[in-house]
């Protein structure tokens, strides 16, 4: 096993393999980013392997005082928006003033494993997805969403109050009583 420094050392000095092993070390951790903007697993290996051609052009940047797997991370995350905005045919949106609040579910959301949590969110429409993924999951205020979706504080909001109204009405649809693959395509 190589040292993730040595890896990154290797990278800088561009060895072929260096970079297969630093991609083949994070594959799992990128492509588990990925499988949550994207939605198929080709358009996740496309994000992932952008992000990595990203992180390969530009490792003399990275901090070595900071962990790389955050750097990575980050890099992954954009990498995904930016297919995102390049791929973005939605353009449906509502203020989110104009719902009511839904009641909290807390006892549903404890008996999905996290698999049944990804299917879930992968039936959400792309702008939907996004929204929540960099809210809920990688913890982005709206007003930083906004800025990075060029859409507006209001959209961001309205897009993760749809978001997780959908994602409780496919929870709410859920039958606990028997183990089964929740159906995220009507």
């Amino acid at each position: 096993m190589h040292s993730v420094q040595k890896l990154i050392d290797g990278c800088i000095r561009q060895e072929r393999s260096s970079q297969y092993l630093l991609y083949k070390e994070f594959y799992s951790y990128g492509m588990a980013i990925c499988r949550r903007y994207a939605l198929t697993e080709y358009d996740a290996a496309d994000v992932l392997n952008n992000g990595f051609l990203k992180v390969f052009t530009n490792i003399k940047k990275y901090d070595r005082e900071k962990p790389f797997k955050s750097w990575l991370g980050r890099i992954i995350t954009n990498t995904a928006i930016d297919h995102y905005r390049m791929n973005l045919k939605f353009t449906d949106h509502e203020d989110v003033s104009t719902h009511e609040n839904i009641k909290d579910h807390e006892a549903i959301y404890t008996q999905l494993a996290y698999k049944d949590l990804l299917s879930l969110v992968h039936g959400l429409s792309p702008a939907y997805r996004t929204v929540f993924n960099l809210y809920a999951i990688d913890g982005y205020s709206h007003d930083e969403i906004a800025d990075m979706l060029n859409i507006s504080i209001g959209t961001s909001k309205s897009n993760l109050f749809k978001a997780r109204q959908k994602l409780q009405e496919k929870l709410m649809a859920f039958n606990f009583n028997t183990p089964a693959i929740i159906p995220i395509h009507k």
